[in-house]
């Protein structure tokens, strides 16, 4: 027992760093394809999105677990930004971590370089595996089959990286996953060439802190998150005029989310605002049947710029009847 605490000593020596295991089961992973990179992880642990998911577009991706030092995960990045493999970064940080027999890590660079390790001193059952541009990696596990059972599903499963991600993390789960349970999840998703604004170069940030199904949880999100971001494509292409296109991204928004009003109502907004009243007519009787506390939003929104300085275009649109 001294050992094991005395194992879960930050790099600096100052300071306790996790003396619980925060994590479970997790993956990270570049797309050979979009350059996307990735982690995903389930957790019996509050919160687990908070610690050990890292990434960022154009530089890699971490998941730090077990005895968790999240300094793997920032001066990981830090390390492959300045042009580190993932492996020698990995090796470096090892290196200098007196607690290394008790951390699990998994990195991806942006080259699809990956590195992993499982300290001696993880709870069993505990172990990793690579493939192509990922890694999978797990402890406290119910048996030695579960980081197995991720790596198949990651390799034999289609859709884009968030799909991937997902479907090794319910994977894990089926072949039995954590042997105290499950708590939380997250998924991280960053775009595979940077932009220079990070903000907006998370595709996917989604957490789920605390449920008693949260992959089950991370699965709805992820749908919203797909939903949303059809949603801002049609935004984008109605700025450009391009109202076909736009209303191609706008009906997979409500085919993805039918029972959120507030996606075709924005719709309907949009068409009236471009002076295209006739075809926002359906929307907005639909959307005052459904809930009729959005008509009164209507008069608010030429003093926000999000229709015209016109009372007889807001008259039109509150004469709709509700169907």
């Amino acid at each position: 027992m001294k050992k094991r605490l005395a194992l879960c000593i930050l790099l600096a020596g100052s300071a306790v760093a996790a003396e619980r295991p925060v994590a479970t089961y997790s993956i990270v992973a570049r797309d050979a394809a979009t350059g996307e990179l990735g982690v995903a992880v389930q957790s019996h642990w509050y919160n687990v999105g908070a610690v050990v998911p890292w990434a960022e577009a154009g530089v890699g991706a971490v998941a730090t677990q077990s005895f968790t030092d999240p300094a793997y995960g920032a001066l990981g990045l830090a390390l492959m930004r300045g042009g580190k493999s993932a492996p020698d970064a990995l090796a470096a940080l090892l290196t200098a971590d007196a607690g290394r027999d008790v951390r699990q890590v998994g990195m991806v660079d942006a080259k699809g370089r990956v590195a992993a390790h499982t300290g001696a001193s993880c709870i069993a059952a505990a172990g990793n595996l690579s493939g192509e541009g990922f890694t999978v990696q797990a402890n406290l596990m119910d048996n030695a089959g579960v980081w197995p059972a991720m790596k198949a599903a990651y390799e034999g499963s289609t859709g884009d990286l968030a799909d991937r991600l997902l479907a090794a993390l319910e994977a894990a789960e089926a072949a039995g996953g954590d042997i105290r349970g499950r708590q939380s999840a997250a998924i991280l998703v960053v775009r595979g060439t940077p932009s220079g604004q990070p903000w907006t170069d998370r595709r996917f940030d989604l957490r789920v802190e605390d449920h008693p199904q949260p992959l089950v949880e991370l699965r709805r999100l992820l749908v919203l998150g797909r939903t949303y971001e059809h949603m801002n494509r049609g935004d984008e292409l109605a700025t450009q005029a391009k109202w076909d296109e736009a209303g191609r991204e706008y009906a997979a928004a409500a085919k993805l989310a039918p029972h959120i009003v507030e996606l075709p109502f924005w719709h309907a907004v949009t068409l009236a605002a471009a002076g295209r009243l006739d075809e926002a007519r359906p929307l907005f009787a639909d959307i005052f049947a459904r809930e009729p506390k959005w008509r009164e939003l209507v008069p608010r929104l030429p003093a926000a710029e999000l229709l015209p300085d016109d009372p007889k275009l807001v008259e039109a649109i509150l004469a709709i009847k509700a169907r």
